[in-house]
């Protein structure tokens, strides 16, 4: 069964993003919540769907991958067109977090719903065995819990909760639809109040509070020591909160603490001077923290006043942050003092919670670390962070804080993973469970299949006769030793007779931020303009190669993917993007153009588009080009850039980041057989009429003030690049457009003004506008 249809009841954060979603996919959707008025003839019976639906357009970050996509959503109310998800593969329920609203809407979409829909749960914590009283039998077997983490297109997990009686295939098919379709990775969990992620998230947080009353810190001190340090988000314990807002939080811990018969209760001054006021997080402007004008305000638990933000980031933890995490959290538990003791107890206190209830969450401890990993944005999971705190530590400190020995560290052998192998509950050691459909750069270099590396990049052979290419620099810089390695790769790949390469990394932040900022003011200083000549000819001509290359060459771009990493993007023979790519030629933030092909690539590409019709203007192609570049445009999306051009319509999109080098290495494979480079090109510039065109724009955007006199000498670089200089219209190669990039590029960084962007950026990691 395939899934193409999707039905959400609730329009609330959680479903109209979970909408958004399976929209921007590709599927049909359909979202419905209750009536807005009780006349069935009112224009506003519908509204809450609308409102909701308009919100997640209006979202920030975006719920939908591209705007467009928000014309697959449907929105009407449960009471007029409940109908409407007869026609849907798969129901997901994101309403009110009650048992009860949930029981009547499965017995009235059980009266409707086709025979080979999937019913699923969107609820946080609610056991499964309780919303299927009532339900009758196919309506069990078609039943699971679809537990997503917000905001649904950003976070990874996915937790799938069968009850008993689900059917296995429904399991199946839930589980490749939501990997493949919607990209998420998949947990299974056990059915019990909380599941994975939540019931020890929720714990450390509420454990995290009352802990930070005991050892007397400040809400800054704790984020300070439970984010980056320890290898969890940035956000931390607070900065979370606010960002789930602390009225979900209130209800949650209750839920949970109900459910369990724990104690999940949070700290009284946060329900009395904090959810009781109104104050919930960032939906309404403040919560634990407060933006203001003057800078970001802490809630002060002691004196219930909001005092100016105190980061914590020097000496010690400074220290460790930039650490491995191997080597920072053993640094993290020698930290001194207060904050020392706070962290000590927190670490040991997590632990233990995690090993004591571990066999009754999940069905192994790897399920709990990617559970932990994909939902709340850790580095590392709880049991590999026990590895790294060391088995006997924290055997000694529960033995000192009076608590027992956890049957599970009492089988581990030293530690929790070894070898490629973990710890099952029953105290052997398994091979860890593979992600379906991941090709792990990593373990590949690991098991001997590295065939060139000089430690800024590396190729590593993927098998199938296809190689990756991985930059390996700071953020994915550009610099010399990264373009030395793709000649080399390049030569290494065609002396073996491979089928292809892949360039692609599994960095979460970026494939590639663009050239080494820092290498070009550095030679700026040193007055060295043959070497930057020469260094400029060196980066068009690798970008070049790939085009060149007498085999195929797809680019998997993930995460920023800026200037030169663009350029790279754009001279593929095919593109293999995650869904979060962004891409943007963004040269001209610091008073530079696009040097690497970029400038000539977008000219021709657009150009090419309009050839095949009469009469057209060509000017058209022109100005397109110069607003993605003159604006540094940058796309929210993979279907974004695909939308501006940076992506063509055959490149192709993958929407699971675990699933892209597979995916990647397969489009190489297509694109083997009987493989031919293709052959140089040459556009029809337009010289002086369209460089005059330009001008006037830029003329008219420093009169209104929308732009400097810099700006402008930027934007006619620019625009001299994309109309082939300023003689008479003429046919141009793709050589001389790159000869006159490199011109310009040159010219404009011998100006005052963008060595001082230049120097800005390195120096805030802000453009400056001068």
């Amino acid at each position: 069964m395939r899934v193409t249809t999707v039905g959400v009841v609730g329009a609330g954060a959680m479903g109209s993003g979970i909408a958004a979603l399976a929209a921007s996919a590709g599927c049909r959707v359909v979202l419905l919540d209750i009536p807005g008025d009780n006349d069935p003839a009112s224009p506003n019976r519908s509204a809450p769907a609308r409102i909701g639906l308009q919100k997640a357009i209006k979202s920030k970050p975006a719920s939908f991958m591209e705007a467009a996509a928000a014309a697959r959503v449907r929105t009407g109310n449960t009471d007029d067109h409940l109908a409407w998800l007869a026609e849907c593969d798969w129901i997901c329920e994101a309403i009110i977090e009650l048992p009860e609203p949930k029981q009547q809407l499965f017995a009235r979409i059980e009266a409707l719903m086709k025979p080979t829909a999937i019913v699923s749960s969107n609820t946080s914590g609610i056991p499964m065995a309780t919303l299927l009283d009532g339900r009758g039998e196919t309506f069990r077997r078609r039943f699971l819990g679809t537990h997503f983490f917000n905001p649904p297109r950003y976070m990874h997990l996915l937790e799938i909760i069968p009850s008993a009686e689900t059917d296995p295939v429904v399991i199946g098919t839930m589980r490749e639809f939501a990997e493949r379709t919607l990209g998420k990775g998949i947990v299974i969990a056990k059915d019990v109040p909380g599941f994975i992620a939540n019931r020890l998230g929720v714990y450390g947080m509420v454990a995290t509070m009352r802990r930070m009353e005991e050892h007397g810190l400040t809400v800054d001190e704790v984020d300070g020591l439970t984010g980056s340090l320890i290898g969890r988000a940035r956000s931390a314990t607070f900065r979370t909160g606010d960002l789930s807002g602390l009225d979900v939080l209130a209800h949650v811990t209750r839920g949970i603490g109900s459910a369990t018969g724990e104690d999940f209760a949070l700290p009284g001054w946060v329900h009395e001077e904090l959810v009781a006021k109104g104050k919930l997080g960032d939906k309404t402007g403040g919560g634990f923290y407060s933006k203001t004008k003057q800078g970001t305000l802490t809630f002060d638990w002691k004196t219930k006043q909001y005092v100016p933000q105190q980061r914590i980031e020097g000496g010690d933890i400074g220290q460790a942050i930039r650490l491995p995490i191997p080597q920072r959290l053993p640094a993290a538990k020698n930290v001194p003092g207060a904050q020392g003791a706070f962290l000590r107890d927190h670490l040991t206190d997590a632990a233990h919670y995690t090993l004591t209830l571990a066999s009754q969450l999940a069905h192994d401890i790897v399920a709990i670390d990617r559970a932990m990993e994909w939902g709340y944005g850790w580095e590392a999971g709880p049991f590999q962070v026990m590895d790294a705190l060391g088995l006997d530590w924290l055997r000694e400190q529960f033995r000192a804080d009076g608590k027992d020995i956890p049957v599970l560290l009492e089988r581990a052998q030293g530690s929790f993973y070894r070898n490629g192998e973990y710890l099952t509950f029953e105290g052997t050691y398994e091979p860890i469970p593979a992600i379906p459909g991941r090709i792990s750069l990593a373990h590949l270099a690991q098991s001997g299949r590295v065939l060139e590396d000089n430690g800024l990049s590396r190729l590593i052979d993927l098998g199938d006769g296809v190689a990756c290419f991985e930059f390996r620099s700071k953020m994915n810089s550009l610099g010399q030793g990264v373009l030395e390695g793709l000649e080399k790769s390049l030569r290494k790949i065609e002396t073996l007779g491979f089928n292809g390469m892949v360039i692609g990394n599994e960095d979460a932040r970026a494939f590639s931020v663009g050239a080494d900022l820092s290498l070009v003011s550095f030679a700026v200083a040193a007055g060295a303009w043959d070497d930057i000549n020469a260094s400029i000819r060196t980066f068009q001509e690798a970008v070049i190669s790939i085009r060149r290359a007498p085999f195929p060459v797809v680019v998997a771009p993930a995460g920023m993917t800026l200037g030169g990493g663009a350029e790279f993007t754009l001279h593929a023979d095919a593109v293999q993007a995650h869904a979060e790519t962004y891409m943007g030629l963004v040269e001209v933030g610091v008073g530079l153009l696009p040097g690497g092909g970029g400038t000539k690539e977008l000219l021709m590409r657009f150009t090419a588009e309009l050839q095949n019709y009469e009469e057209v203007d060509l000017f058209a192609a022109v100005k397109r080009a110069f607003k993605l570049i003159a604006f540094a445009t940058t796309s929210t999306s993979a279907h974004e850039a695909r939308a501006h051009g940076f992506l063509r319509d055959r490149d192709r999109i993958s929407m699971n980041r675990d699933h892209q080098i597979t995916d990647a290495k397969q489009r190489v494979l297509d694109l083997a057989p009987g493989y031919l480079p293709p052959l140089p090109r040459t556009v029809r510039a337009l010289g002086r009429e369209g460089l005059g065109n330009l001008e006037y724009a830029l003329w008219a955007a420093k009169e209104a003030g929308q732009a400097s006199a810099h700006d402008v000498r930027v934007g006619r670089a620019v625009a001299y690049v994309l109309c082939g200089g300023d003689g008479t219209p003429r046919d141009v190669t793709e050589q001389d457009l790159l000869d006159l990039e490199r011109e310009q590029f040159l010219s404009l960084l011998g100006t005052k003004e963008t060595q001082e962007r230049i120097a800005y950026t390195l120096k805030t990691g802000k453009p400056l506008r001068n």
